[in-house]
């Protein structure tokens, strides 16, 4: 049976299953759900009609309407309610009078208003006078999509779940609410930054091409500029990291309006704090020269056909306690224990090492990495490689998997991440000197590591080379970049991207410190197409260090896997690094 609601002035039709006992619930304290008030009982042979009673028919049993079998009303615990007869069989008849069931709709309230019409004034009130269908004052008033959804969602709890429609069509309500559910998952994913990334993607490689051919015309006045070939190959790997870029824009990660303000007062606090201490003129005081480990563990591991080592021992790196953020970074406990994945050459012992720092989202599967620096190639050339897992990444993170808590709009939390991960391949390069008997030791590192290795390379002394791929060397402006447009508005009205940013993070960035490694062992590459962390990244940090050995490729940022050019590259950078005597 179908009752219509009247919800402030609309009206809803929804389902009443009349063979729920639930129906018999009282509204007053005991009384029947459909009696009548104990101020307003008649007798039934009382009840008038709105229209005198047709001739006796027998309703047709519908499939699943209850006709055959069913009692209309279930029986109240304490008896009231009258049965309906089954179909076919004698009509129910209350004191002389026949009554079908067609005619309960016309039944009428002694003072003449319909029993099951729409309430008018005066009926269907409360005890308090107050209309029972209408909200109460003061309650807001639900907008269209959430009223839709709350009529339209199946009802739980002591309610029944509504009827499936019979087969041979869908309901109304059905139709209604895949209609309703449509119209929610589409105004989400209008918002998703990452749907929004991907429909961007290709104006922003044709802006990309476009720019290019515009630098290109300059490239014979200006020998620091690179020359860029727009090729269709070029633009689908530009294509694919604008592409990468946007899936990797998790909506849960976004920062609200309360973040920037809160990361804003960290920034400035923090920036305050430097200032005093003299590390924004000398970045490299800000890093202290770390012992080696004393609690070093090992075990050998053998996966995906590699057989390796795993070490761990206390990283044993804070901020300094008056820095703002310090209980926060603090309370990662996993990323207080450092751990690492070594690859030993077999056979004779070996003293030179390649230290290799991975990028964001690594870290998690050790072969992988492994294999990610050529490991099994390496070994074949006499060195021997360590691969540190950076922190909040793989064992190191809290809840998250793939970094992502070094990459968001608190920018204090990123300087913290990229500060300890410098501090931990400095403790790994004391071990291997002190401990295992290393006498050239290199450091490499892809992107995010292209950023550790470099400011390493500006920390540590006597080191065989330095290999920077495809390396970021300003957190800020890659994340100005890669922040949704409404992400980046909001992060310059609060002033979290702003110049107190920059020159906090001047003691995480390379171009603020000297590179102690001589000229001829210092090596970048880069890729031309690469919109993560660009191409111009790799082009400041190779003017700073004075122009070094520079390997460019024609793609995207992981395009240097499958770019012969890149090997060859990293490999004659290693060949004129390490000696022949150490290697062997």
């Amino acid at each position: 049976m179908t009752e219509t609601l009247w919800v402030g002035g609309a009206t809803s039709a929804i389902d009443v299953d009349v063979h729920s006992p639930s129906v018999g619930a009282s509204l007053l304290e005991g009384a029947p759900l459909w009696e009548p008030r104990p101020a307003l009982a008649v007798e039934v042979d009382r009840i008038p009609f709105s229209n005198p009673p047709a001739p006796l028919t027998t309703p047709t049993a519908a499939p699943g309407s209850g006709y055959n079998d069913d009692p209309l009303w279930g029986s109240p615990p304490d008896g009231h309610g009258a049965r309906r007869r089954r179909a076919g069989r004698e009509p129910a008849r209350v004191k002389g009078t026949d009554i079908r069931v067609m005619d309960l709709d016309r039944v009428l309230c002694p003072d003449g208003a319909p029993l099951w019409g729409p309430p008018t004034n005066g009926h269907a009130n409360d005890i308090d006078g107050v209309p029972l269908w209408e909200p109460r004052t003061g309650e807001p008033t639900p907008d269209l999509a959430s009223h839709l959804e709350r009529i339209m969602r199946p009802r739980t709890g002591d309610m029944e779940p509504p009827r499936t429609a019979p087969s041979g069509g869908l309901s109304l309500a059905s139709v209604g609410r895949l209609a309703v559910r449509t119209y929610l998952g589409a105004r989400r994913a209008a918002g998703d930054p990452r749907l929004t990334g991907v429909l961007r993607a290709a104006p922003s490689v044709a802006y990309f091409i476009a720019r290019s051919r515009t630098r290109n015309a300059g490239a014979a006045l200006d020998d620091t500029v690179v020359p860029v070939r727009a090729t269709p190959g070029l633009a689908l790997q530009a294509y694919l990291d604008e592409v990468l870029i946007a899936v990797l824009r998790h909506p849960e990660l976004l920062p609200k309006e309360s973040d920037c303000t809160s990361a804003a007062a960290d920034i400035e606090r923090l920036r305050m704090l430097f200032a005093r201490e003299g590390w924004l003129d000398r970045p490299a005081r800000y890093h202290r020269d770390p012992p080696p480990p004393r609690d070093l563990e090992s075990s050998s591991e053998h996966r995906g056909g590699l057989d390796f080592e795993h070490i761990a021992f206390s990283s044993g790196w804070e901020p300094n306690p008056l820095e703002p953020g310090w209980a926060r970074w603090m309370g990662h406990e996993a990323n207080q224990i450092a751990h690492a994945s070594v690859s030993r050459v077999p056979g004779r012992y070996h003293r030179s090492w390649l230290v290799c720092a991975h990028g964001l989202g690594m870290g998690n599967n050790p072969a992988m990495d492994l294999r990610a620096f050529r490991a099994p190639q390496l070994a074949r050339r006499g060195i021997n490689v360590v691969v540190p897992v950076l922190p909040l990444h793989g064992p190191r993170a809290s809840g998250r998997v793939r970094g992502e808590d070094l990459m968001t709009i608190d920018m204090v939390d990123s300087m913290h991440g990229v500060a300890q991960a410098a501090w931990d391949v400095r403790r790994i390069i004391r071990w291997l000197r002190e401990e295992q008997g290393a006498e050239q030791v290199g450091v490499i590192g892809y992107s995010l590591g292209g950023l550790v290795a470099s400011i390493v390379a500006s920390l540590e002394d006597d080191l065989a080379c330095v290999i920077a791929g495809i390396p970021v060397v300003d957190l800020p402006h890659l994340v100005r970049r890669h922040s949704p447009p409404d992400i980046a508005r909001l992060a310059d009205t609060s002033g979290v991207l702003g110049p107190g940013a920059d020159e906090v993070h001047r003691v995480v960035s390379p171009l603020a410190m000297d590179c102690k490694v001589p000229f001829e062992r210092r090596f970048i590459f880069a890729g031309l197409a690469d919109r993560m962390s660009t191409f111009g990244h790799a082009r400041r940090l190779w003017l700073h260090w004075d122009r070094p050995a520079f390997e460019t490729y024609p793609g995207g940022h992981v395009g240097f896997f499958l770019s012969p050019g890149v090997k060859r590259f990293v490999d004659d950078a290693l060949r004129r690094s390490y000696t022949s005597t150490a290697a062997a």
